[in-house]
C-alpha cells in the first residue's frame, strides 16, 4: 500500500515547517478583511501560523502579514486574530 505524502507549511513566526493539519491558515481574499480560516479552504491567498500563542504574538508585534499578503493590513485585524485565537483555546 503506498504511504500518503503530508503536505507540510511553514509558519510566518517562527519559520517552521509542520504539517498543514497543525496550522492554523490566515487568509486575504480578493475583497474583505483577512481572518482565520479554521477550516482550511476559504477561498483567497493564505498565509500558516503555529497554533502556538508565542507565535500569534509574533505575528502581531512584526507585523508578518503586511509582508506575506504584500499589502498594509491595519492594526485592528491582527487584534481580532489575537482575539479568535485566544477564544477558540
Amino acid at each position: 500500500m503506498k504511504v500518503k505524502k503530508v503536505p507540510m507549511r511553514m509558519c510566518l513566526a517562527c519559520r517552521e515547517s509542520k504539517p498543514k493539519k497543525e496550522m492554523l491558515r490566515v487568509v486575504k481574499p480578493k475583497e474583505g478583511d483577512v481572518f482565520i480560516d479554521y477550516t482550511g479552504k476559504a477561498a483567497g491567498r493564505g498565509a500558516y501560523v503555529c497554533n502556538d500563542a508565542e507565535c500569534i504574538k509574533k505575528l502581531k508585534k512584526a507585523r508578518l502579514l503586511n509582508k506575506a499578503f504584500s499589502s498594509e493590513i491595519p492594526a485592528e485585524v491582527y487584534a481580532r486574530i489575537e482575539e479568535d485565537f485566544f477564544a477558540k483555546k
